[in-house]
């Protein structure tokens, strides 16, 4: 059995603790590890070869720490040149895993859900295995614990082996209609994990939209190895019409068989589901971060950077990071999309970064800027080395904080130490490297007519990049 995780959400809905360079797979929400860390620490209770991750291109260096963290080595990323959707991605995945003659399991998993209790993942899992050996695509269908509107749901037929058929798939229903399917008991949420061979699932996408499967194979074949990661042919995988598996696949086939799941399972789409999901004192109130609340009821307030304090106020989220604040009511959570949206058209910087943007080599926060300047912190890891560059438009100054640096300097190479600090003349060729088994962190400031992260001409990078 092979996992394979999907790793290419955006999470609009957890604006603005989620961004589109760093969305909430890959934050810690509800423990010490990040979703996509508990996704793999989950597989431990299962009889599981390498995992095959599917993310998009800009995550790579993100995905590939974390799975660093985590200490699994063994393991396939492939990266997406365009988000497709999910059958596209469990394509590609399927085709990769059979590149060696062999018609594996793939147990497939969304890398953005919340599983509280992992040993009844695991059994149902287990279960799930002759049911999907003897050529059924099998779902997991979640056992609600209330009429939920936010959730699609899958009405079970006659008994499988250890599950069920699938008589249909329907879409989020009103609340009158969940509250139906809830107390019918034919009814589970679709959960969006599966389990099937790769030969079977392929076919049957094959039978329902060929071109579908010719460019995924084509894209797959056309996939060249950089630096570790497995990249996708561009051309050929645009070809791909975007589409999830339930509408390609699950919706049409006759082999869908639905497995129950009570475990806990919860896909922390809105800030309303993960104030569900949290600890919370006696006032039902849910918290993160240095956080005083006050005559505040069911509320989730979070504190990045701050103090956070909260006077009668009731049914609430607060969210506060480095450059945003949203206050929102939590019945109304969902709409939190709506200002993703905004600022898309308005093409602010809010909606992809935070203020602190993660790099292959480490990260830099952008502490403060104005009219000429700007000024960040920059943490290199160690071993680590930045670009070799140039800018036209702005001149910079560095100083160590901690740490040694080691400067590239036109035709000059020299360390600096703590408080030591090199002038960076405009059009000056530069790059700097951590030589030490130590973090370093420098305060750069910038001066010049334009100061934008394109304002780059990178002459080579260890990490394969043609952009910042």
């Amino acid at each position: 059995m092979i996992p394979i995780i999907l790793s290419g959400g955006s999470g609009t809905r957890l604006w603005p603790l989620s961004r589109k360079m760093y969305p909430k797979q890959f934050l810690s929400l509800l423990h010490e590890q990040t979703m996509l860390q508990k996704t793999l620490s989950r597989l431990d209770g299962l009889e599981h070869g390498a995992p095959i991750i599917v993310c998009n291109e800009e995550h790579r260096f993100i995905v590939a720490e974390q799975a660093r963290q985590q200490e699994i080595e063994d393991l396939s990323i492939i990266l997406e040149p365009f988000g497709k959707n999910t059958a596209p991605a469990i394509a590609v995945a399927a085709i990769h895993a059979i590149q060696s003659g062999t018609d594996p399991l793939l147990l497939v998993l969304s890398a953005d859900h919340e599983i509280a209790d992992e040993k009844a993942f695991c059994q149902a899992v287990s279960k799930a295995q002759a049911l999907a050996e003897t050529g059924n695509l099998v779902t997991f269908g979640i056992l609600p614990t209330f009429a939920s509107t936010g959730y699609g749901y899958i009405k079970r037929g006659k008994a499988e082996g250890s599950g069920f058929s699938v008589e249909k798939f329907v879409e989020k229903p009103d609340q009158t209609t969940a509250q139906q399917y809830v107390s019918s008991g034919d009814y589970y949420w679709n959960s969006g994990m599966f389990l099937f061979k790769a030969s079977v699932f392929l076919k049957e996408l094959e039978k329902f939209n060929p071109a579908m499967i010719t460019h995924c194979r084509q894209a797959s074949a056309s996939m060249s190895e950089d630096i570790g990661f497995l990249r996708l042919d561009a051309e050929a995988f645009g070809k791909c019409e975007a589409d999830s598996i339930d509408y390609a696949v699950m919706e049409k086939t006759n082999h869908a068989c639905v497995v129950p799941m009570d475990a806990g399972w919860s896909d922390i789409g809105s800030w309303s589901s993960l104030w569900e999901q949290g600890q919370k004192d006696d006032a039902g109130n849910s918290s993160h971060g240095d956080v005083i609340t006050i005559d505040t009821d069911g509320s989730y307030v979070y504190a990045e950077s701050r103090l956070v304090a909260t006077v009668g106020v009731k049914d609430l989220v607060i969210i506060e990071t480095h450059d945003a604040v949203l206050v929102a009511d939590k019945d109304k959570a969902q709409q939190v999309k709506q200002i993703v949206e905004r600022l898309k058209q308005e093409k602010r910087e809010e909606e992809n970064f935070h203020r602190i943007v993660y790099r292959p080599w480490g990260n830099f926060d952008s502490v403060d800027e104005g009219e000429g300047y700007k000024v960040k912190r920059i943490s290199v890891k160690p071993g680590a080395r930045l670009s070799k560059q140039m800018h036209h438009h702005r001149a910079e100054h560095w100083v160590v904080v901690r740490g040694c640096a080691r400067v590239f300097r036109n035709d000059d190479i020299f360390d600096l130490h703590e408080n030591e600090s090199v002038f960076i003349p405009l059009g000056a060729t530069h790059y700097l490297e951590n030589p030490t088994d130590q973090p370093l962190d420098i305060i750069e400031v910038q001066s010049g007519s334009y100061l934008g992260e394109d304002d780059i001409v990178r002459f080579d990078d260890i990490y394969g990049r043609s952009d910042t």
